[in-house]
């Protein structure tokens, strides 16, 4: 693990759980974060009428999230102090295990050279808070299906799974923090 993983800390779990809310909140706090992969996707490949896209060429979605994921990683080494994710290289690996596609050897050994905290923040589906939009295509059962299917795959990766709470986006901010950094 490199020195500065420990620094890194990812948070995942289902579409429509609060990651970016949470994420937005962390930023807003003057944290540096990074952009989740699949949305930042979507759009770019709409915007261009691209074919990586989970309802298209799923695969292809997989090669682009993996790269914007290692991408991040680099960029996260060049900031100082500690450093959110919106999901991680794993991520790609429980969304290929999600839609049945096999792992690639050059995506597993992505996942174990780019590493995070051993801590990593799990959000559960939360029904309440779920909501589709225009880059959020899932359901509620995908979304269940995703949520386990990363906390499969990191624990799987060696990560400790730390639950958020399903409250209001300041106690989860304030449970991050505290159990990241001791505040």
């Amino acid at each position: 693990m490199s020195r500065d993983s420990n620094r890194f800390f990812v948070l995942t779990g289902g579409p429509g759980s609060g990651k970016t809310t949470l994420i937005e909140s962390l930023a807003a706090a003057g944290f540096a974060t990074s952009v989740e992969a699949g949305r930042g996707i979507i759009r770019d490949q709409v915007a261009i009428s691209g074919i990586a896209l989970p309802w298209h060429d799923r695969a292809l979605f997989a090669e682009l999230m993996l790269s914007w994921e290692m991408r991040s990683h680099a960029f996260a080494a060049a900031s100082p102090g500690p450093v959110f994710f919106d999901r991680g290289v794993p991520d790609v690996i429980g969304y290929l295990r999600l839609i049945g596609l096999k792992v690639p050897a050059h995506v597993e050994k992505a996942a174990e050279e780019f590493r995070y905290n051993r801590k990593v923040f799990v959000l559960p589906h939360w029904p309440e808070i779920f909501a589709q939009d225009n880059e959020r295509k899932q359901d509620e059962d995908e979304a269940r299906r995703t949520h386990a299917s990363m906390v499969e795959t990191y624990a799987a990766c060696g990560y400790d799974l730390v639950e958020l709470p399903k409250a209001p986006v300041e106690e989860r901010l304030a449970y991050i923090l505290d159990n990241a950094l001791g505040t």
